[in-house]
């Protein structure tokens, strides 16, 4: 059998084949590998273990000289997409009906579903198309999640007061611990961070069907097509700024669109905001089936995207044109 040569013909097959398998598994056979033991430990509960040693392979493979392009791109990445899904939650909180939604979104679904994105998607498309430094950009993009930054943008909006205590700084640190050690092995040994970095590819599709094991199908019955509109939305309007953004500033603009996602944890968003100002109440339950969907939307849809625009990127050089040094550009 050719599993290799059939996975690489399709866009992303590595990361969104093993996925999907596992969303199919966990939606119509819950338990059947919940069974304890190596089996649940490696299928069902690996994928934050699994991208955390991807992300210390990456930081053996930055130095110093270019740790500064991955804050860049990271704090680009991240302010691009908040503004981006605040903005549109303002334009729907104004425009919104009598019932409080806008083309049967709520705004809370759109501010949390836009403004979150799913690190594991990002983390495997980067590291498909992208270079080291794309990578390493990740826990930057670690600050938007949970509820903080959709509690940022209601409150500017004045619809709520800031609550301190929902982000812990720490929390950020516990993302960006694991680079930070594979930076310090990859800088005292290359050696060591060539050997390392030989496995990397190879956790992909390990940690995308874990991440699999967490979807399941039912959540976009329940969204019902709104919340498909949603995650649609969410790729095309954020997956396709970011590309546009990366492309005029001379990055890989496939990594600027491996944004484009929402993340599993943003379901939880509208009950945390709930918890902070009661009057969200009402519209919580329809917000968090919407994200949901979006969720699962996106996850399918993202890495299906992202390989349309690497076919078009291949009539001018393809990807790999920019995962070279700007000097060496045509």
């Amino acid at each position: 059998m050719k599993i290799k040569a059939t996975l690489d013909r399709i866009p992303g097959g590595m990361m969104v084949v093993p996925l999907l398998l596992g969303a199919c598994i966990n939606t119509f056979f819950p338990n059947a590998l919940r069974i304890g033991g190596f089996t649940e430990a490696l299928f069902v509960n690996s994928a934050s273990a699994l991208i955390a040693l991807f992300l210390l392979i990456a930081g053996t493979q930055i130095n110093f000289k270019t740790a500064g392009s991955s804050v860049g791109k990271g704090v680009t990445l991240l302010v691009f997409k908040w503004v981006l899904g605040a903005g549109l939650g303002l334009i729907a909180i104004l425009l919104a009906d009598s019932n409080g939604l806008f083309l049967g979104l709520a705004p809370l679904a759109i501010i949390a579903a836009m403004t979150n994105s799913n690190g594991g998607l990002y983390i495997a498309l980067a590291g498909q198309y992208g270079k080291e430094d794309d990578k390493a950009a990740y826990p930057f993009l670690a600050l938007s999640d949970g509820p903080f930054l959709t509690m940022v943008a209601l409150s500017i909006f004045g619809a709520m007061g800031f609550a301190n205590g929902m982000f812990s700084p720490m929390s950020f640190v516990a993302v960006l611990l694991p680079l930070i050690v594979g930076v310090i092995i990859g800088n005292l040994d290359h050696d060591m961070g060539a050997w390392l970095n030989k496995g990397s590819d190879k956790l992909v599709p390990f940690f995308a069907f874990a991440l699999g094991m967490g979807i399941n199908f039912s959540a976009i019955i329940k969204g019902g097509l709104s919340g498909i509109l949603l995650g649609v939305l969410t790729v095309l309007l954020t997956g396709g700024i970011g590309y546009i953004i990366f492309k005029a500033i001379g990055w890989n603009p496939i990594v600027g669109a491996s944004e484009g996602s929402t993340a599993g944890n943003a379901v939880g968003t509208p009950v945390a905001i709930v918890a902070a100002n009661a009057s969200f109440a009402p519209i919580a339950e329809l917000a968090t089936v919407q994200v949901a969907a979006s969720v699962v939307t996106t996850a399918i849809l993202l890495p299906v995207f992202i390989g349309f625009l690497s076919k078009r990127l291949e009539k001018s050089g393809g990807v790999a044109k920019y995962n070279q040094p700007k000097e060496r550009r045509e």
